[in-house]
């Protein structure tokens, strides 16, 4: 099929592989049971929902105490076309690896396969252009992944940054447009990643802080309810008056009378 070739193969324990590598990729997916993959030195749990990249001259062993069914897809670097090279020559595709697929990326792997083992079993002319394409939207899908990965990554970081800036400055003039400034990105994406990682919006989570902080000074000084109301940042003291009821309860007299612990 013009440097690619898809294979089911069946590992059991007396024919595992021991240590071997190829001169062309492999890309090998668990279909049933499980086993272990081995490689750079590092033994790995190879089963359901498990893809294996593995690159040219990447001695690897691959052990199954059960009846371990995998697909392996092969190809050859020389024999792709310039555009499919360009892709295995991206730093993500640049080395042998494992990847856990969530059940998404595993559902789009086995549709990939399934095509591409159709087209072979065809294997006209128009079915190695076919194969080639799946082929390519396989690698397109591993180097996806490390970007969604990467993505994930930045938003936790951005909602902790904010959770931290919300912490540190809950008393200033706060609000969506200015939450999104901190960050440089739009308001719905505040939102969306604050929520995602908090599970409550950052404009909730302010309000909650203000009002735990006003819940201290209420209970640790003598300070007048006014004061309490623009120090933690509201700016009407109505709306501190129904915040505060709302969120506890009891209205903040009531609450310091309930609750006072100064002298």
């Amino acid at each position: 099929m013009h440097g690619i070739q898809l294979q089911e193969n069946k590992h059991r324990h007396e024919n595992s592989m021991k240590y071997h590598f190829h001169e062309v990729y492999q890309i090998i997916y668990v279909l049933e049971n499980e086993g272990e993959i081995t490689f750079n030195d590092q033994t790995h749990t190879f089963g359901k929902n498990t893809l294996a990249f593995i690159t040219p001259h990447s001695p690897h062993a691959v052990l199954s105490e059960s009846k371990m069914t995998v697909l392996v897809v092969e190809f050859d670097f020389e024999k792709l076309d310039i555009g499919m090279q360009k892709l295995l020559q991206h730093e993500t595709l640049d080395h042998t690896k494992i990847e856990h697929l969530s059940l998404l990326e595993a559902r789009d792997v086995r549709q990939l396969l399934r095509r591409m083992l159709y087209e072979q079993n065809q294997g006209g002319p128009i079915n190695i252009i076919a194969s080639k394409i799946y082929l390519a939207e396989l690698l397109l899908l591993l180097l996806r992944k490390k970007e969604d990965t990467e993505v994930k990554y930045a938003d936790a970081l951005r909602a902790e940054r904010l959770k931290q800036y919300i912490d540190t400055n809950y008393f200033e003039k706060m609000d969506s447009d200015v939450l999104s400034q901190k960050l440089d990105i739009s308001s719905r994406h505040v939102h969306t990643i604050f929520k995602k990682h908090f599970g409550i919006t950052p404009i909730r989570y302010l309000k909650e802080v203000r009002l735990e902080s006003a819940k201290v000074l209420l209970k640790e000084t003598n300070k007048d309810i006014a004061a309490i109301c623009f120090e933690v940042g509201f700016d009407a003291i109505s709306t501190f008056y129904r915040s505060f009821t709302n969120y506890t309860n009891l209205s903040p007299n009531k609450y310091r009378l309930k609750h006072k612990n100064y002298h």
